[in-house]
């Protein structure tokens, strides 16, 4: 079977555009008699007239014409080609893509991952956000180079990877200043009865946090359950209930969302982790996320608001 020739497929393009041979011989630096016999070759290789003369003009065919769109179509992706390997060649930066397990702090991955776009060497940041299974899958076939969760690659799943623990923080609890002012007693006691904002299920500490509510809070009063750590902290602002967030990023909280630190729980303890495919972390990006959480996840909370009551 024959193969298409490209140089022939150039020529008749050239001509079909330009609406004579002499037109494109001269726009390809080639002679008359040169194109010709290209354009009869191509067609004796199709086994079909692409052309046919109408007093000195060349008109297509009804197959030409059907050619000629195809040609436009290969022409366009070349050099649709060509611009992307030119963009490559003019930039040094290169793509670093991160999952963000949706039960991870906004602010915090955020925090984590902004050092990583001042390297020396420019990266693109591709960040993609959603569960850990999802992000899970992505890393198993090289989508991902880093995936930031609040727990470790479990360990029933058969992908390659490696967890990095990249720090922890204290859980506080928060709530919106008119909430603030209604709670009587001391922390946590002042937690019996007020609406509560919970992590999901999907949160690593959701299982640790509800034993500590059954033991420390009798009048349990929880009005909702959310995956997403950033629609817990909207409803939180809006005064439907106190939630619960990392104390170690207490001070942006309470600034972004309008808040008090309510309390902090020292026996709970929010992990962050870096799972990647490399044993060692040695991409400068995620070298660059390591070092700042050692910094986010290292910072203190600021003092407990002061609350009504006695």
């Amino acid at each position: 079977m024959a193969t298409l020739n490209y140089k022939h497929l150039r020529y008749f393009w050239a001509v079909a555009r330009a609406g004579s041979i002499a037109k494109a011989a001269a726009q390809l630096h080639l002679t008359p008699q040169s194109i010709s016999g290209q354009l009869t070759e191509f067609a004796d290789t199709l086994g079909v007239a692409l052309f046919r003369r109408v007093g000195r003009r060349l008109e297509l065919t009804e197959t030409g014409k059907r050619v000629l769109r195809h040609a436009e179509d290969i022409f366009s992706a070349g050099d649709a080609l060509m611009d992307v390997v030119r963009d490559q060649a003019t930039t040094s930066a290169t793509v670093f893509r991160v999952g963000v397990s949706d039960s991870v702090s906004k602010t915090v991955a955020c925090r984590l991952i902004e050092p990583a776009l001042t390297l020396a060497d420019p990266i693109r940041l591709v960040c993609r956000e959603g569960r850990l299974a999802a992000l899970l899958a992505d890393l198993a076939v090289h989508k991902l180079d880093m995936i930031i969760a609040d727990r470790p690659m479990p360990g029933h799943l058969s992908v390659r990877g490696y967890n990095h623990l990249l720090g922890e923080s204290e859980l506080g609890v928060f709530a919106a200043p008119a909430v603030a002012t209604t709670l009587a007693g001391p922390f946590p006691a002042c937690l019996n009865g007020v609406p509560l904002l919970l992590p999901g299920e999907d949160f690593a500490v959701h299982a640790r946090l509800m034993q500590w509510l059954h033991d420390h809070v009798p009048h349990l009063h929880v009005i909702g359950e959310f995956d997403d750590s950033a629609m817990i902290k909207a409803f939180g602002q809006s005064g439907m209930g106190m939630f619960f967030a990392p104390a170690a990023i207490a001070q942006h909280i309470c600034a972004q969302y309008g808040v008090v630190l309510a309390g902090t729980i020292p026996s709970l303890r929010e992990q962050v982790y870096a799972i990647t495919s490399e044993r060692r972390i040695s991409h400068p990006a995620t070298q660059a996320i390591s070092q700042a959480a050692r910094r986010t996840l290292g910072e203190e909370a600021p003092k407990v608001a002061s609350r009504g009551g006695p």
